[in-house]
């Protein structure tokens, strides 16, 4: 391929010095009329779809397809593909393949092109962030709360139930009184999609949400069925107990912010590292799919390794090898 054949990232029309031919320009230009007095998109889409599209018009020029008409499903495919390889981002060719569906449908619709070559051509998934978590020590940090009012008590019960169950936010601020079977050591909660699970509780999650319990008459109204409540009485709120767990991230020095999520990820990372018991886990976590589960095994990676490095005959024979060199 010759140095004029552009780079199929997103500004390689800025910075090469070929032309779209007619057979690609002329479609264009009626499409982006066709976007202004009819569509109703946003400039920032407009803006976005030109830039995409004569990118793509460009790369197809200088490979030799002679005219937009002339692009099947094979040339769309290649045109994310190179956009990949190029680094850019899932959005970036989401908006790609969008920007040539709606052309394409826009030439279907005007009789030049009978079928849509890019209706079949999916975009990447977006990468899924890995959960963010707490060590150990970073964890006993948080919870060396030891203030005697009845609120920092109600919040290291919170805190403890959280990390010692791996609760979701909403199923720990929906739990009732009658809810807590202490001397099972479980906790009925209702999960994602209005499904039933029992968790289970013992140690310090236990010793201070009877803590808790001790006083929460201090503070609940009468009438109050939820386990938690606010300074007016009433079950606390969703708002309340994220900003209580960063205020007390902060208060108690922790580096990274706290979060409720960040606290039932730590739970899951902690068990899984512990046991290595990826279904237990699944089951604690209250995930229907395992798949949803398995982003943990992302996290202990690094546990693994290192357990590999001390256990396996094979590693640690190198090991000794490399201390005697």
């Amino acid at each position: 391929m010759s140095e004029s054949v552009p780079h199929l990232s997103t500004n390689a029309h800025l910075s090469t010095n070929l032309h779209l031919t007619t057979n690609f320009a002329e479609p264009l230009q009626r499409f982006y009329e066709y976007l202004r007095s009819e569509k109703g998109l946003s400039l920032y889409t407009q803006r976005n779809y030109k830039q995409q599209l004569e990118t793509m018009g460009l790369y197809l020029m200088s490979v030799g397809v002679d005219g937009w008409v002339n692009v099947d499903a094979g040339w769309v495919r290649q045109l994310a593909s190179k956009g990949m390889r190029s680094g850019m981002k899932e959005s970036s060719i989401a908006t790609r393949l969008s920007s040539l569906r709606s052309f394409f449908d826009f030439l279907i619709l005007r009789g030049e092109m009978s079928a849509n070559p890019a209706k079949g051509v999916s975009a990447p998934r977006k990468k899924r962030p890995l959960p963010k978590n707490l060590d150990v020590d970073e964890m006993a940090q948080l919870l060396e709360v030891n203030e005697d009012d009845p609120l920092s008590i109600r919040d290291r019960a919170i805190m403890e139930l959280m990390y010692g169950s791996g609760l979701r936010l909403a199923e720990l601020v929906s739990i009732d009184v009658k809810d807590v079977n202490f001397s099972a050591g479980e906790i009925r909660v209702v999960g994602k999609g209005d499904k039933e699970r029992v968790a289970p509780f013992s140690g310090m999650a236990k010793e201070w949400l009877n803590n808790w319990l001790k006083i929460r008459s201090q503070m609940a109204n009468s009438d109050e069925k939820g386990l938690f409540v606010s300074k007016l009485g009433v079950r606390i709120s969703h708002r309340s107990v994220q900003k209580r767990m960063a205020e007390w991230g902060q208060k108690q020095a922790v580096p990274s912010h706290i979060s409720p999520h960040k606290l039932r990820h730590s739970f899951a990372t902690h068990v899984l590292e512990s046991s290595n018991n990826l279904r237990a886990v699944q089951e604690l976590l209250g995930h229907e799919n395992i798949s949803t589960t398995q982003i943990y095994t992302h996290l202990d990676f690094q546990h693994l390794a290192q357990v590999y490095d001390q256990a396996h005959p094979r590693a640690h024979k190198r090991k000794q090898n490399t201390d005697k060199e």
